[in-house]
């Protein structure tokens, strides 16, 4: 274990350091190199920011929406980030119930797993933390969350939030803040990772610092948010004595 510092008492640059408070970005910032970040609790999206299953839902989608006449791509992009009943509920015909509609694409979703893989450096980071130190927050339900994260052999936490726990989605940042009531964890003390707009939006709306991944968004759409490309770029340092995880920016 490396030896806690006082970062009060060691003056170093500042753009190296960063405090859990989000820092004012009037542009895109991509977090340079070497810095190192530190905090109680981290709370990650899942789609988009853990798990790339954009070949399955994409499949999944189009071809429900191709036997209703609908181009998967008059509604591709709003779909990252958003409920799966909210999506539905903006696309579907009048004469479709979108409840009914959505249990038809949730059990396709369910088997079709092929092409799901981890975000890059995902499981090298979250083998790195301990369970009850992390919370996935997602917009999916909870068995299609389960189905993924397993198709992509990550691990899960002890807190999940899925779409069965919440009334409203993202950008409402009420799913990040029950995830912090679960953890029993103050927005002061978490790091929002998120990948899409919504999420974004409901990360900060949460009061938690939050990092955008480049992963769905190209770097000129993240404006005002500090980022990294994915968790390749991230790694665990240090699991402190009193549970502070130390994180650094490679």
């Amino acid at each position: 274990m490396l030896p806690q510092v006082d970062a009060a008492q060691t003056k170093l640059p500042v753009e190296k350091h960063y405090n859990q408070q989000k820092q004012p970005t009037p542009t895109t910032m991509r977090i340079p190199p070497e810095t190192r970040i530190s905090t109680q609790y981290l709370l990650f999206d899942m789609d988009g920011t853990l798990v790339d299953s954009t070949a399955a839902v994409e499949h999944v989608w189009g071809a429900w929406a191709a036997g209703h006449g609908i181009a998967l791509e008059s509604f591709r992009h709003s779909m990252h980030g958003r409920r799966a009943i909210d999506i539905m509920r903006s696309i579907i015909p009048p004469h479709l119930d979108p409840e009914a509609e959505l249990r038809i694409v949730d059990d396709r979703e369910l088997i079709e797993t092929d092409g799901i893989v981890p975000i890059r450096g995902a499981a090298e980071l979250l083998a790195g933390l301990p369970r009850d130190r992390w919370a996935l927050v997602t917009s999916a339900q909870l068995p299609l969350a389960k189905a993924r994260m397993a198709a992509a052999g990550l691990p899960l936490p002890e807190i999940i939030v899925s779409s069965d726990d919440i009334p409203d989605g993202k950008p409402n940042p009420a799913c990040y803040r029950l995830a912090l009531e679960r953890l029993g964890c103050t927005p002061e003390n978490a790091i929002v990772f998120e990948d899409a707009p919504a999420g974004l939006a409901a990360g900060h709306a949460a009061g938690c610092r939050t990092i955008a991944l480049a992963t769905v968004q190209p770097e000129n759409r993240l404006d005002g948010e500090e980022w990294l490309p994915d968790f390749s770029f991230l790694t665990v340092e240090d699991i402190e004595a009193s549970g502070s995880i130390r994180l650094r920016v490679l």
